[in-house]
């Protein structure tokens, strides 16, 4: 039997937050994979790094500086994206924001920063991206960067798991709503992956060998490893997948 290569050769695709760590990756990942990646963040000298590794590549990507808590000029700036790449095909929703905070002592503030990036700029997202796929009539693949939280309740993270598990939840929504155009929505949840953004909680070999013994693989993620499973679930062999979440996550959520 002959076997095959995904390849996004000819499609467009939106990574937000792809400025550092999991959405660093994969972003690359789907350069990597033919397609051309455009790249966002609330900064553009914070895509620097992301813009080199592309160039590399010698893959296609714009960069665009996007902000997805201020929904307006979100939706402005990607509608004039697909207008000129000529249509989105997959968007991978992974812009997120965490503040770990003990429940007596959180405000209405964080909350509301939590929800607005993670939940709220996350459907934007997708709904505007959606209209593109809808116009293009191909349809199209959208991921939303979900968490072990989305199934599990961690101490002092009660609005991010709030926002993940409604991502989940939206995921399961959205999939049912948009497949009779074609679009799939499905979802991944990284499990302890070691970033930039997490580098605090690695520092304590304490805290490691106790995570480590939950884990049955008996390591951390690491960045690259997300790559594979976003590439395959927008690819056409992903085709009859949607609704869909996949843990990565070492098996810990199997053992739990």
């Amino acid at each position: 039997m002959k076997g095959f290569t995904i390849d996004l050769s000819g499609k467009n695709a939106i990574v937000t937050g792809a400025s550092r760590g999991l959405g660093q990756a994969i972003a690359i990942g789907l350069a990597e994979a033919g397609a051309t990646v455009v790249i966002t963040s609330r900064s553009l000298k914070a895509l620097e790094e992301t813009q080199s590794q592309i160039t590399d590549l010698g893959g296609d990507f714009q960069q665009i500086d996007l902000d997805v808590r201020d929904v307006p000029a979100m939706k402005n700036r990607l509608q004039t994206v697909a207008q000129q790449v000529g249509e989105i095909d997959i968007l991978v929703n992974n812009a997120g924001y965490e503040q770990v905070c003990p429940s007596y002592e959180l405000t209405e503030e964080t909350w509301d920063i939590i929800m607005e990036t993670n939940l709220k700029g996350a459907f934007f997202a997708a709904q505007t991206v959606a209209h593109s796929m809808v116009r293009s009539g191909r349809g199209g693949a959208i991921i939303n960067v979900c968490s072990l939280t989305s199934y599990i309740g961690v101490p002092t993270a009660v609005p991010y798991g709030s926002s993940k598990s409604g991502l989940l939840g939206m995921t399961r929504a959205l999939s049912a709503e948009w497949a009779s155009e074609q679009i799939r929505v499905n979802a991944i949840a990284p499990g302890y992956f070691r970033t930039e953004l997490t580098e605090a909680f690695y520092r304590e070999e304490a805290w490691q060998e106790a995570m480590l013994q939950k884990i049955p693989l008996n390591s951390f993620g690491k960045a690259n490893d997300l790559k594979g499973a976003v590439v395959f679930l927008v690819s056409d062999a992903a085709k009859y997948i949607t609704g869909q979440c996949l843990a990565i996550d070492g098996g810990y959520l199997a053992s739990v």
